[in-house]
């Protein structure tokens, strides 16, 4: 049994209705996401009135939305509106026609509320406990920082790319005199706020369609070899070069541009220099994409209400969860694949290349919990199927470099075998990552086949110790290990290759130790 709940963004440069399924066993995902390009702010006059143009272009697109929504019979809808309805002046008459004409009612979100939403969809989709966010609307620009997750402050700024747009790129003037005095505009705005004055961060998030058209460009550029925009993270000087680089092009060649959609080649230039400028201002090193923004933020309210909290404890857990009901699985199997694998890793660990000892147990962890995931599809390309879908899905909390390392571990054969599969993502992997990626392959491997009857027979790792013609790795059991041991036996292989030792595996019941 499950509940659809629609979201409908009416933002400033476009209108968009999602629609998200919630299980009751706590599985949830998107199923449709519809938008129409309706830039609203354009359609403000001077007086701040929006123009019956403007209202009939919300009305035809909520009517279509309505359809859509009659058809799934969806009750629970939620519509909200941004910047370009706050400003409105006329914005009563407008909410008081759409309840009139389609029955729907319209909540005008405050500033407060449009960067609480966008704050809160970056917590509960990103492992980052301290950043300040950007999203640049059509009609305004909000500005979040959070420290330990928690809201620390916020500012909405009246301005955003259409409106910037609008302003300074409708004269006769010549573009870069127009970049000129569009910079130092968004500067006076920048020092107006005391906070942000004495603010440094590491990472700068940026939401919304703007940020997300630049990060798909760098990507272009750059040929990344990854799949995914969420969490999508560069240097700042590049980002810095990349606003250049769209400040000596006109409008045609923007049009172009591979990355850039042609619904915002005539606004990404303010866009850009928002963000450009801000990230400058706070000497940010890097710049980070997060594809979850207003409406997620909207959703993770309702989906966390029943929770009585509003962020989900650990991201990158919540969302191994979601996979693990999606790919049906078995968590009492992953846990004991982690166990062993964990007990084996601590003693092997003084062999193995230098690395960092958190970050390793935590991918081995989500590792374990992914492992041969694959064989939800086909068993017989288990490994296959593992590496393509992690490297090809968008995984809520992981960092790109994490996602494709739980790739490389999880989907784990053999040394020839993880070596094709990183053959296109060189760029990405270092020799010394290959290796330590092999080696805890390996080792999840062997994890893996000693529950390969599913049974818990391994109960503990015992002490290894190093023999006369190499190391000696016992193996408590306390039921029958037949297929156990038959498999590890066969499977050891890789561990000596990966460290360059050999290994016996000497097998001991539980009740002859305790004897």
């Amino acid at each position: 049994m499950s509940t659809l709940f629609a979201i409908v963004d009416m933002g400033s440069n476009s209108i968009r209705l999602v629609i998200n399924e919630i299980e009751k066993n706590g599985r949830y995902k998107e199923l449709y996401n519809f938008k129409t390009v309706a830039r609203l702010s354009s359609h403000l006059d001077d007086q701040g009135i929006l123009s019956n143009n403007g209202i009939q272009l919300i009305l035809d697109t909520l009517s279509r939305f309505q359809t859509i929504l009659n058809a799934h019979r969806i009750k629970n809808v939620q519509i909200i509106a941004t910047a370009a309805m706050r400003k409105a002046e006329n914005k009563q008459e407008i909410i008081k026609l759409i309840k009139k004409k389609l029955n729907l009612d319209i909540q005008i979100l405050s500033e407060y509320e449009e960067a609480f939403y966008g704050y809160l969809a970056v917590v509960n989709s990103m492992s980052i406990e301290t950043g300040l966010t950007i999203d640049i609307g059509g009609g305004s620009t909000e500005i979040t920082y959070f420290h330990n997750r928690k809201l620390v402050y916020y500012h909405s700024f009246p301005f955003g790319a259409v409106t910037l747009q609008k302003q300074f790129f409708s004269s006769d003037r010549s573009q870069s005199k127009q970049i000129q005095l569009l910079r130092r505009f968004i500067l006076n705005q920048l020092k107006s706020l005391s906070w942000l004055k004495s603010l440094t961060v590491q990472s700068v998030i940026g939401i919304g369609g703007s940020a997300r058209n630049l990060s798909l460009i760098h990507q272009r550029q750059s040929q990344y070899p990854l799949t995914g925009i969420h969490q999508y993270e560069y240097p700042t000087s590049e980002l810095m070069q990349l606003n250049q680089q769209l400040q000596r092009t006109n409008y045609e060649q923007r049009l172009t541009i591979d990355g850039l959609s042609k619904d915002r080649a005539d606004i990404i230039i303010p866009a850009a220099e928002v963000i450009a400028s801000i990230v400058h201002y706070v000497k940010a090193e890097t710049f980070i994409m997060s594809r979850k923004g207003l409406r997620d933020g909207v959703f993770y309210e309702e989906l966390l209400r029943k929770m009585e909290t509003t962020f989900f404890p650990n991201v990158a857990e919540e969302s191994l969860f979601q996979l693990a009901k999606s790919y049906e699985i078995q968590l009492n199997q992953a846990n004991q694949i982690h166990f062993i694998a964990k007990k084996l890793y601590e003693q092997l660990s003084p062999l193995m290349v230098k690395h960092n000892e958190d970050e390793t147990l935590r991918i081995l962890r989500y590792g374990a919990n992914v492992f041969y995931m694959g064989q939800y599809i086909n068993q017989e390309m288990s490994s296959q199927n593992t590496f393509y879908l992690l490297t090809n899905m968008t995984i809520d909390g992981l960092s790109h470099q994490e996602r494709l390392a739980i790739a490389l571990l999880a989907s784990f054969k053999s040394k020839s075998q993880l070596q094709t599969y990183a053959k296109p993502f060189k760029k990405l992997l270092s020799k010394t990552h290959l290796k330590l990626y092999e080696t805890l392959g390996a080792i999840l491997k062997i994890a893996y086949v000693l529950d390969c009857t599913h049974q818990k027979a391994i109960i503990d790792i015992g002490q290894i110790k190093k023999g006369k013609t190499g190391y000696v790795i016992p193996i408590i059991y306390k039921n029958d290990p037949y297929f156990e041991q038959f498999y590890a036996d066969k499977y050891i292989k890789h561990l000596e290759k990966a460290l360059k030792h050999s290994f016996a595996l000497h097998f001991q019941e539980a009740t002859v130790l305790s004897h």
